[in-house]
């Protein structure tokens, strides 16, 4: 059977049950809900635990899963946010191609199984209500609610917000800014159209046109410290999102930037009051 893109309406039917082997998707207005179901693409699904070997882990705040209509998902392993593509056939459901953060993360244990159960293949799929259960060929399984928790948080807004670059990646793989500029590149869009901040070592200001998902940056002024080594570096490659168009994506806490060299900058909005 040939592989669709998930859908939120085939992916509903499905778990749900309710899909006929000849039966196709047809129209709709792309609700994706069977019954009082939540919808699946739009929705922030927080993950409550993983069950790995039979060890149960309960999961830290920030763990959730976001699918949306052309075949992606993108979420947070409880630390570091990832991203990847998504097919199925039936109820099975596959994550491939995941990309992620490198951060060093107190619960990597968890982590890690986590990533392991969403990468197994195969992943069975079931709703109940509002929620959602994925149940790998070996009986591994993570649990999901659309229900939001005691913890969990709206999403920062864009503008007014200080993003705190954490980590840069090609699309393929991303890498934590070395310790000599952690926590000190950091971007803030205004409301007035423009974009100020540091690069790593010189200070930063941009026009900034925000238009539905993407960005157009102006050229860069910037002051002129001589920058070497790890902060040099890092300055060099923040520097590829300006004067073009990059994508943006916002989640709880978290902004990813995506230039169309394939440049990919993560950042966490600044929590401190």
């Amino acid at each position: 059977m040939q592989k669709q893109r998930l859908t939120p309406t085939v992916m509903a039917l499905a778990a749900a049950g309710l899909l006929t082997a000849c039966g196709t998707e047809t129209g709709g207005s792309g609700s994706g809900s069977v019954g009082s179901g939540p919808r699946l693409t739009g929705v922030h699904w927080n993950v409550e635990s993983v069950t790995v070997n039979g060890k149960k882990q309960q999961a830290p705040a920030d763990a959730h899963v976001k699918f949306d209509d052309k075949g992606k998902a993108e979420g947070n392993y409880g630390c570091n946010g990832f991203s990847a593509d998504v097919s199925m056939d039936g109820d099975t459901v596959d994550f491939a191609n995941s990309i992620s953060t490198k951060r060093g993360c107190d619960k990597l244990d968890f982590e890690e199984s986590l990533k392991r159960a969403l990468d197994n293949g195969g992943l069975k799929a079931a709703v109940d209500g509002d929620r959602l259960t994925l149940t790998t060929d070996k009986g591994d399984r993570v649990a999901l609610t659309s229900e939001p928790s005691e913890a969990s948080e709206p999403d920062a807004p864009l503008t007014g917000t200080k993003w705190t670059v954490n980590a840069i990646g090609d699309g393929k793989a991303s890498t934590s800014l070395p310790k000599e500029v952690a926590g000190k590149a950091h971007l803030t869009f205004g409301k007035d159209g423009t974009v100020h901040g540091n690069l790593g070592c010189n200070n930063v200001s941009a026009k900034a046109e925000v238009k539905g998902e993407k960005i157009t940056l102006g050229a860069p002024r910037s002051t002129r410290m001589m920058c070497q080594g790890a902060a040099g570096e890092t300055e060099k490659k923040l520097l590829e999102l300006f004067d073009g168009t990059v994508s943006y994506k916002v989640s709880q806490h978290g902004l990813s930037l995506t230039a169309d060299d394939g440049t990919v900058v993560s950042a966490n909005a600044d929590q401190k009051k």
